[in-house]
């Protein structure tokens, strides 16, 4: 399935955020993420379907100022 992740097209083969996670290797990592513009809480990245052409965002926070 092609999916857009932080503005760049992927081809994966992930049904759940939670598989992308492990997938692109951001499991266990803190992050917020978002599907189309929508936030995806921890505990329901499990449950959160993807479907063609998604817009995913995946983001860290950093340290400093």
């Amino acid at each position: 399935m092609k999916l857009v992740v932080n503005g760049e097209e992927h081809d994966v083969a992930a049904e759940t955020l939670s598989e992308l996670l492990v997938l692109m290797e951001y499991e266990g990592k803190w992050l917020a993420t978002a599907v189309n513009g929508e936030l995806v809480h921890r505990e329901d990245r499990f449950d959160r379907s993807l479907k063609d052409n998604d817009r995913i965002e995946i983001l860290s926070p950093m340290q400093g100022g």
